[in-house]
């Protein structure tokens, strides 16, 4: 009898950790044949999921971070899984505001399209600095995203219709954003929310500037990903997060999928400026709404990154 009680508990517990984890999937199969997609951090996780996707829609796919060697193999795997030749790395650390810079230079110079726009790449809660002396999270999820958005918007609103998606989470909600301290960086989890937070009011604010010029703008919540985030802590950490992950968290094709969504989605285009989650419209906290915050955000980041 034990052992009966025993199965059925694990089989129950098996069907409950199977619904916590069910998702939508983008079933939208629209071509991409002669558009131009970055994706920065696009050599692994969710970017890169999201790039086999794309490249096999038939864009042209342009992976963009920081690790050449890593960059080299994720294209092989990109196209031999997105069936096909049109994807190509640039390097780019977003920890580095001249490297977003001279990237954005090459890009323009190189690229006569672009066409999708996915600031893809984050960094997890830590407490270190940019090569900018901003900290981790801020630098490299909200500002290096921020200035190489809009060094890149000209081009964007040159290939109208446009979009840009960006990735933010969930943990937003913990935080809201002190603007005598942007640069937070005492709790890691802490500057992490923040700068998700930072996320949402810039494309919220992106929407509403780009709002008649053919660039419409997305904030993607793509839940709680098996990706490999873990790497930037200790073994011991990184040991029972994968146990946590393996019980609770998706796989990154399925977290792809929203984002994938509003790269592609018509239905996605009505509602610029908004914030979705498993391929649909979510409803934010009134704080994370407050229009007059993302402009101010929009204004400091102008300063912070030198664009004012």
């Amino acid at each position: 009898m034990y052992v009966f009680y025993t199965i059925i508990a694990s089989l129950g517990f098996f069907f409950v950790l199977k619904w916590m984890k069910k998702r939508k999937y983008c079933t939208d199969l629209k071509r991409l044949d002669g558009k131009t997609v970055l994706i920065t951090g696009g050599n692994s996780g969710i970017g890169k999921d999201t790039a086999v996707s794309l490249a096999m829609r038939g864009a042209r796919v342009i992976i963009a971070c920081r690790d050449s060697d890593k960059a080299e193999k994720a294209v092989r795997e990109i196209k031999f899984r997105g069936h096909s030749l049109n994807v190509v790395h640039m390097e780019l650390d977003l920890a580095n505001l001249r490297s977003v810079r001279e990237f954005c230079k090459n890009f323009l110079q190189r690229e006569k399209r672009l066409d999708i726009l996915i600031n893809n790449a984050a960094m997890p809660g830590v407490l270190d600095w940019t090569d900018d002396s901003f900290s981790m999270c801020f630098g490299v999820n909200h500002l290096g995203h921020f200035l190489l958005t809009n060094l890149l918007l000209s081009r964007l609103r040159e290939c109208a219709p446009s979009r840009v998606v960006t990735l933010t989470c969930s943990s937003y909600k913990y935080q809201k954003l002190d603007f005598q301290d942007l640069n937070y960086n005492l709790l890691p989890f802490f500057t992490y929310c923040r700068s998700k937070l930072a996320n949402i009011y810039f494309s919220q604010e992106l929407a509403r500037i780009s709002e008649g010029k053919g660039v419409t703008s997305y904030a993607v919540h793509p839940g709680f990903v098996q990706s490999g985030w873990t790497c930037h802590y200790s073994v011991l950490f990184r040991m029972l997060m994968q146990v946590i992950m393996w019980m609770f968290f998706v796989p990154c094709e399925i977290g792809a999928q929203t984002v994938i969504y509003c790269a592609v989605s018509d239905e996605a285009v009505k509602y610029s400026g908004g914030y979705f989650v498993d391929c649909r419209p979510a409803t934010l906290r009134p704080f994370a709404r407050d229009a007059g915050v993302a402009k101010k955000l929009w204004e400091a980041s102008e300063r912070l990154v030198k664009l004012a």
